[in-house]
């Protein structure tokens, strides 16, 4: 166990009684919200879903010391976002076919995560540019990002608010509140975009490719559009990523009713030898999980 896992543990049970000393929390939070390089590189998803349980709570309690440390709070956000959406909402997918109440339990604790998820984001860009930037973000949201600057902390807030924000919208399609809300989505991406478009070899492009496809060309996304960012993603990943194969897969094919292509680009995914790229190991271990869901349900799917 590093020094600093051993710093957080002792922290952490301490803290009932005595609460970590800010100090302590701006130190951790430096780890904290890194590139997640240790977790990237896993070959074992169940090992890490286990685990990130009791990080996203010591993140919570070093919170309480320093509550508006932006980096704390960028490692809450994409910690949250990544937990509800890689393991605690594909698992209740998966349960739906046998389970539908499971299920429904599963995207309503997916769901909750993902606003704790939304909340930590906004309040990262709030400690990052004052007091006030929230309220004036509900209300020009698109104007209020303009300040922002290409500050890699600034892009990591506006991806992974505007990621958490996504998900739980696509989730709660029966809530004209929560729907009214893509606007703010629209901005954060747009900005994140903006800034630095090849930010986390292509995630920002990633997130367009089911965003796009989804919104129809009318308000500016449609197929082509989402083709763009399909292409951009794998020139910045070196197509060493499975996840855009299988999200073309599921939002194109299936939408087109292709079953070829449906096929061919699932197929492609699951021969990928995941150890060709360490730095994308978990990630695409997970993705490839999610194909072979797709493929035991494709007469789910498919007309024919």
């Amino acid at each position: 166990m590093s020094v600093l896992r051993r710093l957080l543990l002792v922290c952490f049970l301490a803290l009932p009684a005595t609460a970590c000393s800010s100090l302590m929390a701006n130190l951790a939070a430096d780890a904290l919200s890194g590139d997640g390089n240790s977790f990237r590189a896993d070959d074992d998803p169940e090992l890490v879903r286990e685990a990130i349980p009791f990080g996203l709570k010591t993140m919570e309690s070093l919170l309480e010391s320093s509550p508006n440390n932006p980096k704390l709070l960028l490692a809450a956000s994409s910690g949250f976002t990544q937990y509800a959406y890689a393991f605690v909402l594909a698992d209740a997918d998966e349960l739906e076919p046998t389970d539908p109440a499971r299920a429904r339990e599963g995207w309503a604790r997916g769901k909750k995560l993902l606003r704790r998820a939304v909340s930590y984001g906004l309040h990262g860009l709030e400690a990052r540019w004052g007091d006030g930037f929230r309220q004036a973000f509900e209300k020009d949201p698109v104007a209020t990002l303009r300040e922002l600057d290409d500050d890699e902390l600034d892009v990591a807030l506006l991806y992974w608010t505007g990621a958490a924000l996504g998900a739980l919208i696509s989730r709660s399609k029966d809530d004209m509140v929560m729907i009214g809300r893509l606007r703010e989505v629209e901005a954060l991406m747009g900005r994140a975009l903006e800034l630095n478009e090849s930010w986390s070899d292509g995630a920002i492009h990633e997130f367009y490719v089911t965003y796009d496809v989804s919104r129809g060309e009318a308000v500016g996304g449609g197929l082509k559009r989402a083709r763009e960012h399909y292409d951009r993603v794998q020139a910045l990943c070196q197509e060493k990523k499975v996840g855009p194969w299988v999200t073309w897969a599921e939002q194109v094919a299936v939408q087109a009713q292709d079953r070829k292509q449906f096929d061919e680009l699932l197929d492609k995914a699951l021969s990928f030898n995941v150890d060709e790229a360490p730095r994308y190991r978990l990630v695409n271990l997970i993705s490839q999980r999610r194909a072979r869901f797709l493929k035991a349900h494709v007469d789910d799917l498919f007309l024919e």
